[in-house]
């Protein structure tokens, strides 16, 4: 089995991982209720995903 030589240093593997960072998750505006919701997600103040009521909201007492 090969073994590295030398050992590869920090900044190299630094170098490498550049590119993974967190980014900000895109939001959509719903077309029923104007709030913002994850794309693909039912929205979570009025439960509608499409244009159809995927969840029922129960009324608070």
């Amino acid at each position: 089995m090969a073994h590295p030589k030398r050992r590869q240093g920090k900044s190299r593997g630094a170098k490498r991982r550049t590119h993974y960072k967190a980014e900000a998750p895109t939001l959509a505006i719903c077309p029923n209720c104007g709030a913002l919701h994850l794309y693909h997600r039912v929205c979570g103040e009025c439960g509608f995903y499409r244009g159809v009521v995927a969840i029922e909201k129960e009324a608070a007492v």
